[in-house]
């Protein structure tokens, strides 16, 4: 069942206290998008965010062991809000923010073909999360196909044409400059009318510990902080 978990936010920042007081639940500094939106934490490496528009998850287990690397594979999902009108995602609405303030746009099949990623992606096949989590009305399965699989027969696709009823999946490449560093990165979806753009954070190994040690008392924090007002 494809469902829109609890309103739980999303990332850690450097500024988190690595040692808490027993009797004192941990304090994060949640990374502020710059637009109107809600965020939400649906494992160690799944981040979402989502407004009245559109909805964008993603599942980033690969990039966190990818350190120093010089392409980065994300699993990605969107999705349109109910009663939002069809729209076509192409891979100009897609973009990635990097920790030193770049900008890094979608690549073209040229460039994805040139860098021949087969090793990367035989690694996304075991060091990946489940990312199906959806709002309600998106049921429909949907696959994103801007990178297939070089090695099969299916052909680069220029458009999603998504619907408020297409749940849509698939992989995003991005050649990342310098290679993947340790900090705060943020995917940009461009729909229609507004940006939603989903925080994720590569961990350092102290981060990582600090994560799995406190995750219930980090996951309550960041529910309070995303709480729908009635």
């Amino acid at each position: 069942m494809i469902t829109l978990s609890r309103a739980v936010a999303v990332g850690l920042v450097s500024s988190c206290p690595l040692v808490a007081l027993a009797q004192e639940p941990p304090k994060v500094q949640i990374p502020q998008p710059g637009v109107p939106q809600i965020m939400t934490m649906e494992g160690r490496y799944v981040r979402a965010a989502y407004n009245n528009e559109g909805y964008a998850i993603l599942g980033y287990k690969l990039a966190n062991l990818s350190v120093g690397e010089p392409w980065m594979l994300i699993e990605v999902g969107l999705a349109l809000r109910d009663g939002v009108p069809d729209y076509d995602v192409t891979r100009k609405e897609l973009s990635l923010d990097t920790p030193d303030g770049k900008t890094v746009p979608c690549p073209t099949t040229e460039e994805f073909r040139k860098a021949d990623l087969r090793a990367l992606q035989m690694r996304e096949k075991v060091q990946r999360d489940s990312i199906n989590y959806f709002p309600p009305n998106a049921h429909q399965a949907c696959s994103i196909q801007f990178f297939p699989d070089p090695t099969g027969r299916a052909m680069p696709w220029d458009k999603v044409s998504m619907s408020d009823q297409r749940a849509c999946l698939g992989r995003l490449y991005f050649p990342v400059p310098g290679g993947i560093k340790h900090g705060q990165y943020w995917l940009n979806v461009k729909f229609a009318k507004s940006v939603v753009r989903v925080p994720f954070r590569i961990l350092t190994e102290e981060e990582s510990k600090f994560l799995d040690k406190n995750y219930g008392d980090i996951e309550k924090q960041v529910e309070q902080a995303f709480k729908k007002k009635n």
